[in-house]
């Protein structure tokens, strides 16, 4: 079954078109005139062009099919596009979100476009992902990777607190009161989300890097190998309820056998990795400065390096001996050196350019953008159900469906939308309440896009 999403010819156009956007465009409706009179709706068209980018980059990837989406981002040197527009939204769900739901003439029944735009980090942050594990895509993002570099930092820093782990945690309990404090509560639990990938974004960083500026943001102005300590201490992804041992797997919480509890997932080999590369590494171990407080922290690794744990990922027995001889001597400091370094300008640019302006620019959008009317809202139901088709989404699944009731494997599908699964028929209709009115918008939907 073919389950391509788009072709190479329309992946090209796509990424020719990707551009930058201002703070008060995010998630605009605004229209523009093309030479073929053809009106387009510009934040919401390229929203549309990297789902379906990232999509078929995972696809590719996955498959081990020829990666163009990748390709086409490189050779068009668009990959600082996709940093910013990432960085926009971030600072968008920090800045302007949190007015835009405590205004008083604010709260709408429908809060999917909202939805959206906070979901449009969390599809990019999946992009790069999946194309800077490629050293050629580090080096395309060329200034725009010391940007990143600083995303990820803030990121795993939020991780390392374990207040958005909290969150996640909750959110199952959670009960709805307002469409806004929803939107908020499923909001903070995808920051949860984002923070995982952020850590695979950066040990792929660490993997290529060679400049001086990254390898010194990375060592010198963030001290990652610290907050790395900080993860494996806390491992945030990892959790004990009821007696049993969960953890975040493939974007759900999952019990682990008991005879599995000390073997390594995805996210604990990503962050051995990143260190074993920030350590061991000739050229980050000249700058990194190996001082008491560094030294301590890093010893306590000492203690997580076990056989078992070095059986699965037999790299880090390199990282057991440098430890080792840590533990019995004195780096000598890294030299001083006069050296012109780049910094990040992405995320300061954005706040000095609409600093002062975060309540106006919530009010503004609450009029212009986030208040559309049913025809809106259906013409977006209708580019989302031509973007998700379901055969392509099912194949980007990391196991078979569940049910939408009790969460047992399914392997009947509402017959109306085909959007929804169940394992019986009793789970079917006790379900039909709480489906009802999405399974009714999307059957609707679906025979508009037909006739």
């Amino acid at each position: 079954m073919d389950t391509s999403v788009i072709l190479p010819v329309e992946a090209e156009g796509f990424i020719q078109s990707l551009e930058t956007f201002s703070l008060k465009e995010v998630g605009s409706e605004s229209l523009r005139i093309t030479c073929f009179t053809c009106m387009e709706s510009r934040w919401f068209k390229q929203h549309d062009y990297i789902e379906k980018l990232n999509m078929q980059a995972i696809l590719n990837a996955s498959a081990m099919h020829d990666e163009f989406v990748k390709d086409l981002l490189v050779s068009f040197g668009k990959i600082h596009i996709l940093v910013h527009e990432m960085i926009l939204i971030e600072v968008w769900k920090k800045k302007v979100f949190p007015i835009l739901c405590q205004l008083e003439d604010f709260n709408p029944e429908k809060t999917f476009h909202l939805y959206m735009v906070i979901h449009h980090e969390a599809t990019i942050i999946n992009l790069l992902e999946t194309i800077m594990f490629h050293k050629d895509s580090c080096d395309a993002a060329d200034d725009s990777l010391l940007d990143l570099v600083d995303y990820c930092h803030r990121k795993l820093t939020l991780l390392a607190s374990e207040a958005i782990k909290d969150v996640a945690v909750t959110y199952d309990q959670h009960k709805q009161t307002s469409s806004l404090e929803e939107l908020q509560v499923q909001s903070a639990a995808l920051e949860f989300e984002i923070s995982l990938k952020a850590v695979s974004v950066l040990r792929y960083i660490t993997d290529h890097a060679d400049s001086i500026s990254i390898i010194s943001r990375m060592l010198c102005t963030h001290n990652l190998p610290c907050v790395l300590v900080q993860l494996i201490d806390h491992c945030p992804w990892s959790r004990c309820r009821e007696g049993n041992v969960q953890k975040h797997i493939d974007g759900k919480w999952q019990t682990i056998p008991v005879e599995d509890h000390l073997k390594m997932n995805k996210l604990d080999g990503q962050v051995w990795l990143s260190l074993y590369n920030l350590l061991l590494k000739e050229e980050f171990q000249r700058k990194y400065n190996f001082n008491s407080f560094n030294k301590s922290q890093l010893l306590k690794l000492r203690g997580f390096l076990t056989d078992v744990f070095i059986d699965q990922l037999p790299n880090l027995v390199d990282l057991q001996r440098f430890l080792a001889h840590l533990a019995v001597s004195d780096p000598a400091p890294p030299k001083k050196e006069l050296i012109l370094e780049q910094i990040p300008e992405m995320w300061n640019r954005i706040i000095s350019e609409n600093s002062r302006k975060w309540k106006a620019i919530a009010k503004y959008q609450v009029k212009e953008t986030f208040s559309p009317s049913e025809s809106d809202l259906r013409q977006q139901a209708q580019r989302l159900a031509q973007t998700y088709n379901l055969d392509v989404m099912e194949s980007l699944l990391p196991e078979k469906p569940k049910c939408g009731s009790c969460g047992r494997e399914a392997t009947k599908r509402c017959s109306r939308c085909r959007g929804e699964w169940y394992c019986h028929r009793e789970c079917q209709v006790k379900h039909w309440p709480k489906h009802k009115k999405a399974c009714q918008l999307m059957t609707e939907t679906t025979e508009k896009i037909i006739s």
